[in-house]
C-alpha cells in the first residue's frame, strides 16, 4: 500500500496531520534561495565537524585521513609557494580547452541529429559505440597520436565529454513539439532558418543543463589525463604525491578540484537562471 493510499484511508483529521508533518518533503515544496544556502551551509559543515571528531578520536591514522587541520595547512603552504596557483591555473586552462572543443563539434551534430532522422541514423550507432569504450584505454594511443603534451589533455577530455553530450544535446532537441517546425517549414522558411530561430530557443534551456552536466565529466577526466604523462597540473600533483604517501596533500587537491567544480557549476547555474527567467516567470502564471 502506497503512502498516499494510506493517508486517503484515514479519518480527515488524521489525513490533515499527516499532510502537515510530510509537507516539508513534499515533492512541490519550495523554498527561498536564502533558505537553500543556509541548509546546504549546513550540510558542510555538519560533514567537516564529523571528520573532525573522527580525527580528533583517533578513530582512522593520519595516513589514511588526515585532520581538516592538516588539509588547510598544507593548502596554506602549496598557496604561499606558489605550486596550487599554477597547478590551478593549467588544470583550468586544459579543461575549458577540451570541454570548449567538445562543445562546439556536439552541439550542430545534435541538433541536426534531433531533427533529422538520416543525421540521427548516421551518428546515433557510432555515438553509442563509442561511449561505452572506456576512455583510459585510449590514453597509450593518445600519447602516440598526438604526443605528451597539452592537447592529449584536449584529447582526452574531449573524448570523455563529447559523445554524451551528443546524445543529450539530440534529445533536448528532440523534446521541442513537431508543432513548432512543422509551423515553420509552413512559413516557408529555410531548413537553417528553422534550426536557428525555432528549434535553438525552444531547446536552449535544456541544451543548457546538458552542458551544466557535461562539464562536471570533463573535470573527471582532467584527472585521468594528467595522470599519465604529465609535468604539471592538479592530477599530475595528486600523481606525485601518491609516490610519497602525502595523503594530506592528495586529500587537499581533491578538494580543491571539488571545490572549482562546484564553482563553475553554480556559475552556469546562475547564467542559465538569468538567461531562462521567462520559464519560471511562466510557470508562476
Amino acid at each position: 500500500m502506497t503512502i498516499t493510499q494510506s493517508v486517503a484511508d484515514r479519518p480527515p483529521v488524521e489525513r490533515a496531520a499527516v499532510r502537515r508533518a510530510w509537507r516539508p518533503f513534499g515533492p512541490s515544496r519550495s523554498i527561498s534561495r536564502r533558505s537553500y544556502l543556509t541548509i546546504a551551509a549546513c550540510s558542510f559543515v555538519v560533514l567537516v565537524a564529523v571528520w573532525s571528531l573522527v580525527s580528533a578520536l583517533g578513530l582512522t591514522d593520519e595516513l589514511f585521513l588526515p585532520s581538516p587541520l592538516s588539509i588547510v595547512e598544507r593548502l596554506v603552504e602549496q598557496a604561499q609557494n606558489g605550486q596550487l596557483w599554477d597547478d590551478m591555473g593549467t588544470s583550468v586552462y586544459r579543461v575549458l580547452c577540451g570541454y570548449l572543443l567538445a562543445v562546439v563539434v556536439a552541439l550542430p551534430i545534435g541538433m541536426l541529429a534531433g531533427v533529422s532522422a538520416k543525421v540521427e541514423a548516421a551518428t546515433e550507432p557510432i555515438v553509442d559505440f563509442v561511449r561505452y569504450m572506456p576512455v583510459v584505454a585510449f590514453v597509450p594511443l593518445t600519447i602516440l597520436w598526438v604526443g605528451i603534451g597539452d592537447p592529449q589533455k584536449f584529447l582526452i577530455i574531449w573524448m570523455g565529454t563529447y559523445f554524451q553530450l551528443v546524445l543529450m544535446v539530440s534529445d533536448a532537441v528532440r523534446q521541442v513539439p513537431r508543432s513548432y517546425i512543422d509551423l515553420g517549414a509552413t512559413l516557408g522558411m529555410p531548413y537553417r532558418s528553422v534550426l536557428r530561430q525555432i528549434v535553438l530557443p525552444a531547446s536552449l534551456p535544456r541544451v543548457w543543463d546538458a552542458l551544466r552536466i557535461s562539464l562536471g565529466w570533463a573535470w573527471t577526466w582532467l584527472v585521468v589525463a594528467e595522470l599519465v604523462a604529465a609535468s604539471t597540473g592538479m592530477g599530475y600533483r595528486i600523481m606525485q604525491a601518491q609516490r610519497y604517501f602525502a595523503s594530506d596533500l592528495i586529500i587537499a587537491y581533491v578538494l580543491v578540484l571539488g571545490l572549482l567544480g562546484l564553482v563553475f557549476d553554480q556559475l552556469m547555474r546562475a547564467a542559465g537562471r538569468r538567461m531562462f527567467r521567462y520559464q519560471r516567470m511562466g510557470a508562476r502564471a
